[in-house]
């Protein structure tokens, strides 16, 4: 299947739009494993088994790895989910943006040493960023839209004077992944829950693209207007939460607690679809 279709796969099989994000930080471990990035792997794997069932997708976010030498790590982990989950399509939060070779190797990276289903990407070197990533078969990738942090305002609120109706920044993004650039039907963008105006302006402009909606949880973003501002019946919506998940408690029922509020999150989200 390629990546939308894991998507309506997963959706329907876990009763789902919640995205579990993997965002390991030892200090935030409990007890047994604090302050340990040697037990990455061991906390992150707790959490996807935990969460198996609830999930719509796995994003395991590339820095969170890579700050603590832990690419093996992350490398396993993506081969447990595989095992585990293999129902559950992974998306690589690795936000990546350049050119050329470049871009080739980064897109190498994404696909083929870890197996990732989908990638973020920042649109902002244009679409030369972004072709090379869509040469792998099947995969998806996810443009950065109208990111839920407030200094999103400084580029992706900026109107664009030269194309008609001076549209903002985000909306001509939502318009290129609809069109012109979705050369494989397998682009999505990244739309923040913090902004829920703009989710429903976005999927106006992009009716069928996935959205990958971030800032649920720990952020502030509203569940209930992300989900009816962005879901519909032929276009997934993809609402992660991390911290809220994975940090549900500091005790030895971490991955318990975790499932605990995965399916409160979840639930939640079902309930709120019109």
């Amino acid at each position: 299947m390629n990546f939308l279709d894991q998507l309506r796969a997963a959706e329907r099989q876990n009763g789902s739009l919640l995205c579990v994000g993997l965002d390991p930080e030892p200090a935030k471990f409990p007890a047994g494993l604090r302050g340990d990035a040697g037990k990455i792997y061991d906390f992150c794997a707790r959490i996807v088994d935990a969460t198996a069932d609830l999930a719509i997708a796995f994003k395991p976010q590339i820095a969170y790895f890579s700050a603590h030498r832990a690419e093996a790590q992350l490398e396993q982990l993506m081969a447990h989910m595989r095992r585990n989950a293999p129902g559950v399509p992974v998306i690589l939060d690795a936000k990546r943006g350049d050119i050329g070779s470049t871009a080739e190797q980064y897109a190498r990276e994404a696909f083929e040493r870890y197996d990732a289903d989908a990638v973020t990407l920042s649109p902002f070197m244009g679409f030369d960023s972004v072709e090379p990533y869509l040469r792998h078969a099947g995969k998806g990738a996810f443009l950065l839209c109208r990111t839920s942090n407030p200094g999103g305002d400084d580029l992706q609120a900026q109107r664009l004077a030269g194309l008609p109706g001076e549209p903002f920044l985000y909306e001509h993004v939502a318009r290129l992944a609809q069109g012109p650039w979705n050369l494989n039907g397998q682009l999505g963008l990244v739309v923040g829950a913090t902004y829920p105006a703009e989710i429903e302006r976005v999927r106006a402009l992009a009716p069928t693209v996935p959205l990958l909606i971030p800032g649920v949880g720990a952020q502030g973003g509203d569940a209930v207007a992300t989900v009816r501002a962005g879901w519909r019946p032929d276009a997934p919506i993809v609402v992660n939460s991390s911290r809220a998940i994975l940090y549900a408690s500091a005790g030895d029922d971490f991955a318990e607690a975790a499932r605990r509020a995965a399916i409160a999150t979840r639930d939640i989200l079902q309930a709120a679809k019109p």
